[in-house]
């Protein structure tokens, strides 16, 4: 978008292009009303990555209307939580995109985004926690990290964690993931010296409250150097773990 303003007002200044003209072209800067939404073209000149789509809640015909506004202007496209069967409805609909069932995320990417400085490495503590973690590591990905995926390696057996740590100390960023009690991030931040990003998932028995159990754990961690995002928030996880990365 920056560099279509760009393109738009030097061919004004030019005298190339009459000022109607131009209005005409840049009614969608900075955001476009569907109606139904107003598509931020905008977030991409603002703040380096283009508008991410929460599908849940919205209709097949509105992710569409909305997915095809974004990759129209050449920005890459995420939408998360997309259920298999509204996945069904519109994969015919949105040419070259992809779906990751596990994170339920629906990508296409139109163009590298800037490359983070180091790796994310994404940790579970269960298999029934991956996916979060996915959700954690598609977004990351796009956003253009590189992800490192170290799952099922939680307290209930600490020396599978401890198997993967020379991995989990190449990471310039930390992003557990964890239901039950919440107690991995509370363990990895005491073994590295990089920002861990805490994800309470709502896996567990009946007193862990849908996950309110590891969000008050992670909360109260121990160690200093733990943030922590809410519940099953992967998407939340991965893109302040980015915004770590590319500093």
């Amino acid at each position: 978008m920056k560099k279509r303003l760009e393109e738009v007002l030097k061919r004004v200044y030019a005298r190339r292009l009459p000022p109607e003209k131009a209005l005409e072209m840049l009614k969608d800067y900075p955001y476009q009303d569907l109606g139904f939404a107003k598509v931020d073209h905008h977030r991409e000149v603002m703040k380096g990555t283009p508008e991410i789509v929460y599908g849940l809640g919205k209709t097949p015909g509105q992710i569409v209307g909305i997915a095809r506004e974004i990759i129209g202007k050449g920005s890459n496209l995420l939408v998360t939580r997309v259920e298999p069967e509204v996945y069904a409805k519109i994969k015919g609909r949105l040419k070259g995109a992809t779906y990751n069932a596990a994170a339920r995320t629906v990508t296409l990417i139109r163009k590298p985004a800037p490359a983070g400085r180091g790796k994310i490495a994404i940790i579970t503590a269960g298999t029934s926690d991956i996916p979060v973690a996915e959700e954690a590591a598609m977004t990351a990905e796009m956003l253009g990290n590189d992800v490192s995926r170290i799952y099922d390696v939680g307290v209930a057996g600490l020396h599978r964690l401890l198997n993967h740590f020379d991995r989990i100390r190449e990471a310039r960023v930390v992003i557990t993931v964890a239901g039950m009690e919440g107690a991995l991030p509370s363990v990895v931040a005491g073994l590295v010296k990089v920002p861990v990003i805490a994800v309470p998932t709502s896996i567990g028995y009946g007193a862990s409250f849908k996950g309110l159990a590891a969000l008050l754990a992670m909360l109260n961690s121990c160690p200093g150097g733990v943030g922590v995002v809410n519940i099953d928030n992967g998407f939340g996880a991965a893109y302040l773990a980015s915004l770590i990365n590319h500093l």
